[in-house]
């Protein structure tokens, strides 16, 4: 579909290039720039959209920080592409095709729902409709900590001061870039720092951090990990389909023996195609049998989600990630789905590092809050205990927790929730600690979080 001329001259978009006679390799190597170029744009639509509308952030920043040093393969083409950031419609939207034969990428805002990505090909309305609210993060809430953001008053040790100090510096790994840096003891905010630009209200996309939210959830909805995972997809009148033998605990402890075409599983397909969770997450076939290797992969969360969909039904689900938000006065966390409201929840959370502080601590707590059980009494238990097979790597998996100990240079049962570009929820329980660092950490940087987190444990 073509886009109308009305929508498209704001945006000085670029000239229409003339058809010209193709061989058949030439049209395939075009249609293969024109993918990437379509994922590079839905890239910058999904990260303009998140750090304009649900951070409140400048537009130039947002590219200068989260847009650069990304994956090669669109980290030339996405500063490139020109972008409209429409404030009275809460959406941005991004052109790809020079030819113009598909229209631009397409995010659009809610208060509610974050920022949802539609695919590529997908028509932009020529009047979009204005959005519902103010965008932009909420302020301070008036009630005292945890639950709200009064009596916040952190007075670090000197020696507590220099280490969250060094954490802003390149001390813990050249070329990473912290954010913000929050640290509880005995569930008090006793240090606390942020980058320029930044601020305790100020969020900031976690990556995979979201896939320990995601345990988390189906703990509080009392589902029973041991049983099969509820796939719909899997469900076949024409026969057993094999993948139906996976339990959600296999999902959730990474261990589904689904084929995954990358290491880790890179989903870009969904987090910036706007392709859905139930197309793609759910079409990968068996690769070993389930339970038989660690493989690291974004579907596996995504399907243990989706298992959560098909088993609570919609109003349950629609409501379970921030029925746990609100409880915990995560007040500037949001939950993101596909355009089809499945939760990507192996990525797609925005929030603050004040908002994950007091995850980590409900974590800390045994998923008890305000003196209420939350959670089933063994499911941090179940979350932070490796079982089955391991990755290899030094760290442990526990059910969505990374797990660290002596061979990190941590006390025993310490474990940490974690994404890519340095996002990191270390809970160290012996030591009554949780440490949140925020990044965006770009390229091959690596923020060293266990050095930190030794430092943080002997800066008393």
């Amino acid at each position: 579909m073509r886009v109308p001329t009305s929508l498209l001259l704001p945006l000085a978009l670029l000239a229409p290039v003339a058809a010209a006679a193709q061989s058949p390799q030439s049209v395939q190597q075009s249609d293969r720039g024109t993918y990437a170029r379509a994922i590079a744009a839905g890239y910058k639509a999904s990260f303009l959209c998140g750090g304009v509308f649900n951070a409140g952030r400048a537009e130039r920043q947002v590219e200068q920080v989260e847009l650069r040093g990304i994956y090669p393969e669109y980290d030339r083409i996405v500063p490139a592409l020109p972008a409209l950031v429409d404030r009275r419609s809460a959406s941005v939207i991004v052109e790809f095709d020079a030819e113009r034969r598909l229209p631009p990428r397409r995010a659009t805002w809610t208060r509610a729902g974050g920022c949802t990505l539609y695919p590529i090909g997908a028509p932009v309305p020529v009047s979009p409709a204005p959005a519902a609210g103010p965008s932009g993060p909420l302020g301070a809430d008036p009630r005292a900590w945890p639950l709200g953001d009064a009596g916040i008053a952190p007075r670090p040790s000197a020696p507590l001061a220099r280490a969250v100090d060094r954490a802003f510096d390149g001390s813990f790994g050249a070329g990473s870039e912290t954010l913000g840096v929050v640290v509880l003891r005995d569930g008090k905010v006793v240090a606390e720092r942020y980058r320029d630009g930044f601020g305790p209200f100020v969020a900031n996309r976690t990556w995979s951090v979201a896939k320990s939210i995601a345990g988390t959830l189906v703990g509080l909805a009392g589902v029973d990990p041991r049983q099969l995972a509820n796939i719909p997809e899997w469900k076949s009148p024409w026969g057993a389909d094999p993948r139906a033998r996976i339990t959600l605990d296999q999902l959730l402890r990474m261990s589904s023996g689904l084929h995954s075409d990358t290491a880790g599983n890179r989903t870009d397909a969904i987090y910036f195609g706007g392709t859905t969770v139930t197309e793609q997450a759910t079409s990968w076939p068996l690769a070993t049998q389930p339970g038989e290797r660690f493989r690291y992969a974004n579907n596996d969360i995504m399907l243990a989600v989706r298992s959560l969909r098909a088993t609570l039904g919609e109003a349950r689900y629609r409501a379970l990630p921030s029925r746990l938000f609100a409880t915990l006065g995560m007040r500037h966390t949001v939950a993101e789905a596909d355009w089809q409201g499945n939760f990507i929840l192996s990525s797609d959370v925005y929030t603050t590092a004040r908002d994950l502080a007091r995850l980590g601590q409900f974590w800390l707590q045994d998923g008890v809050w305000q003196g209420k059980r939350l959670l089933p009494a063994d499911w941090m238990r179940y979350m932070t205990t490796p079982a089955g097979p391991q990755p290899d790597r030094a760290e442990g998996y526990g059910a969505t927790m990374w797990l660290f100990g002596a061979s990190q240079g941590l006390p025993v049962g310490s474990y940490s929730a974690q994404g890519n570009r340095g996002q990191y929820v270390m809970v160290i329980p012996s030591e009554r600690l949780v440490i949140v660092r925020r990044g965006e950490d770009p390229g091959g940087a690596r923020f060293d979080v266990a050095r930190f987190a030794a430092e943080v444990i002997a800066a008393r």
